[in-house]
């Protein structure tokens, strides 16, 4: 799906002309053009095409050169460039992470209902373990495949700074709650730091005051917000956040995490960052004898299906998958179409079950 040059541009820089410095503000009643970006990166407008198209055909030194100015423009093209380039092909892209995470799995099939209802097909390509660069020409592969938009998920740092660059060139809907830095990609998910936020101060008020957290792993966004809600709460309520066991979404670091919480013997309650961690951990207090809530009490993410089922049935927060995919398809649809689309913030609930409740 090539970008046309938005209507206008004729800027005749050299590919190895050194980067422009005098953009510092956008100008006055219009958006950023792709001859700014070019006189940025001091190349011409169809160098910029070039490194959003085929970009394997630049000069890596070239590419990264356009790609840092896109970045720091927040450059998007005009609905005209766009008109010009598009072919219907009816098909959005979808980029996986890959995780064998059930909650993952059931965010992917809402996604691919709903833009199936939508009248879309939806063509996927997984980037597990991939670094950024590979993300982003899996990116691009679908930009060339002539998809007319793009949703991103399983919110690594790495997926969610691939698609700020491709999201500058084609609509681009991420699920994940919005980044704190500025993006042109629409963000759909839950607040990963409020949710963690509800959690932990659940199990205050159930009277635990040593309250240990197993987190997903590092480079995870979600993972850190729901670290963040958690030092937060504590913090608020006047405790140190000091007890964390680190953990990667799978069951088996959950159990890992689980003999270590037993066998240093500190928390009385546990904010554990999915249902699937809280399973291997609540085997592990199983396997040792510990009480489950009585000794420790413990809440999971996600109300993944089989959770109340759990031994004990595990509280947990639930996130609303079919009303992410549902409206990560709609607002990616809205920027397609070129009508207004935004961010959209989903509230997590607490569902209350036996693994918490040391009050009754």
């Amino acid at each position: 799906m090539p970008v046309a040059p938005d209507p206008g541009d004729s800027t005749p820089a050299d590919d190895d002309a050194p980067p422009g410095n005098d953009l510092k503000h956008r100008p006055e009643g219009r958006q950023w053009r792709m001859r700014d970006v070019a006189k940025l990166a001091g190349v011409s407008h169809q160098t910029v095409s070039r490194v959003v198209n085929t970009p394997d055909l630049v000069r890596p030194e070239t590419r990264e050169r356009v790609l840092a100015a896109i970045a720091a423009l927040d450059y998007r093209p005009s609905s005209a460039a766009r008109a010009l380039s598009i072919r219907k092909s009816s098909t959005i892209g979808v980029v996986d992470s890959g995780s064998a995470v059930p909650g993952q799995a059931h965010m992917l099939s809402a996604v691919e209902r709903a833009a199936r209802g939508r009248g879309f097909a939806t063509h996927v390509t997984t980037v597990n373990g991939e670094g950024e660069e590979a993300v982003r020409d899996a990116l691009h592969q679908l930009v060339r495949d002539d998809v007319e938009g793009i949703v991103v998920m399983g919110n690594t740092a790495q997926l969610a700074h691939a698609a700020d660059v491709v999201g500058a060139t084609v609509p681009v809907a991420m699920v994940s709650a919005p980044r704190a830095w500025r993006s042109p990609v629409i963000h759909v998910g839950v607040d990963s730091v409020a949710a963690a936020r509800t959690a932990t101060r659940h199990l205050l008020d159930q009277g635990c005051t040593r309250i240990a957290h197993v987190p997903g792993p590092a480079g995870w966004l979600d993972a850190e917000g729901r670290a963040q809600g958690w030092r937060e709460a504590l913090t608020a309520a006047g405790h140190v956040p000091s007890l964390v066991y680190p953990g990667d979404w799978s069951p088996e670091s959950g159990y890992e995490a689980g003999r270590r919480i037993v066998a240093s013997g500190e928390a009385d309650g546990v904010f554990v960052g999915n249902d699937h961690m809280a399973l291997g951990l609540l085997w592990a207090f199983a396997e040792q004898g510990v009480r489950v809530p009585d000794d420790v009490a413990v809440v999971g993410f996600d109300d993944l299906v089989g959770s109340a089922v759990f031994t004990p049935p595990l509280t947990t927060m639930r996130q609303p998958f079919d009303a992410i995919g549902t409206e990560s398809i709609a607002q990616l649809i809205a920027m397609i179409e070129g009508r207004g689309a935004q961010d959209v913030v989903l509230d997590a609930e607490l569902v209350v079950r036996r693994s918490s409740l040391r009050n009754g």
